[in-house]
């Protein structure tokens, strides 16, 4: 018997999931976090390594069965970063007189996206913390749109969104912008009374920005102007990344999938993305998964090793 591990490193968490060559499932297993760009390779190796090791002796499985174990994980986007993980993962095995074969390391994102689409064409549309789409055509050739960062792009995030919302805020406790309700909810929800309350919370004590997303939509869905015409402005910076996307498939027809409470809860700004997207490109098609990403892994792993 044959059989893959595919894994999903988060922020907070990492999910093990493995399957034998027939997709019959052997289990599953938790552990810290693996975003190695935040805490170290040296960490995150350990943390990748009692991981594995500890679900393959708790299986009883034999280490020469494996076929393959590929991991998607926050910070593995550059090829580079990827490749360090990759090294040290499979130095710490080694040194354990383990051999691991076929350890890949691939951004969160691409096992999303063959989550979504196993196997075959389609794209995924990430709007989180941060926004991406990737996407992938009948032959198998990967495209991205986006995923420039919060200095460059994540138009439509929960980044963008807190940002602007942030900013919205700080020119009406100036008299520079239109009032809006949002001085009197973030006020409210965080203690910013004044502006160096505000400052002070994001320059100085790493205040989380994307937080505050969920409250200028809430302001939106209380006809605040400020806030309509944010979240109107960031939906069309969705829309510009469906156009770009649809450009570089071609002739073939767009299947997207979601990702990201952004766009998967229903909320005023997640109705206005999709009307918007039934409007100006209805030949698109919207085809959510219920499946985890880490199933994209396990996929992609035997994808791989085929």
């Amino acid at each position: 018997m044959h059989y893959y591990i595919g894994i999903d490193g988060g922020g907070t968490k990492t999910h093990l999931v493995c399957l034998d060559e027939k997709k019959n499932n052997l289990g599953e297993s938790f552990g810290g976090n693996s975003n190695f760009l935040l805490n170290g390779l040296d960490t995150v190796t350990e943390t990748l390594f009692n991981l594995i090791n500890n679900f393959i002796s708790s299986k009883n499985l034999n280490y020469a069965d494996l076929s393959a174990v590929v991991l998607g994980t926050t910070g593995a986007g550059r090829v580079a970063d990827a490749q360090r993980l990759e090294k040290s993962v499979l130095q710490k095995f080694s040194e354990n007189n383990i051999q691991l074969p076929r350890f890949t390391v691939v951004s969160d994102a691409r096992i999303a996206l063959e989550t979504a689409f196993p196997g075959v064409s389609g794209a995924i549309m990430i709007a989180g913390t941060g926004s991406i789409m990737f996407g992938k055509n009948d032959s198998g050739e990967i495209f991205r749109v986006g995923g420039f960062g919060r200095f460059l792009g994540d138009e439509g995030s929960g980044y963008k969104l807190g940002q602007r919302g942030l900013t919205a805020v700080a020119r009406a406790m100036d008299g520079r912008g239109d009032s809006t309700i949002l001085k009197d909810i973030i006020s409210q929800k965080f203690g910013f009374n004044e502006p160096n309350d505000m400052i002070s919370a994001v320059y100085s004590n790493g205040f989380d920005i994307a937080s505050v997303a969920p409250f200028v939509i809430e302001a939106a869905e209380k006809e605040d102007v400020i806030a309509v015409k944010i979240l109107d402005e960031e939906s069309d910076g969705l829309i510009d990344h469906i156009k770009a996307m649809k450009s570089k498939f071609g002739n073939e027809i767009l299947k997207v999938s979601f990702v990201g409470s952004v766009l998967t809860k229903e909320n005023i700004f997640s109705q206005l993305f999709k009307k918007k997207l039934a409007e100006q490109h209805p030949d698109v098609i919207i085809q959510q998964t219920l499946e985890p990403p880490v199933m994209g892994a396990v996929y992609l792993g035997m994808e791989v090793n085929n």
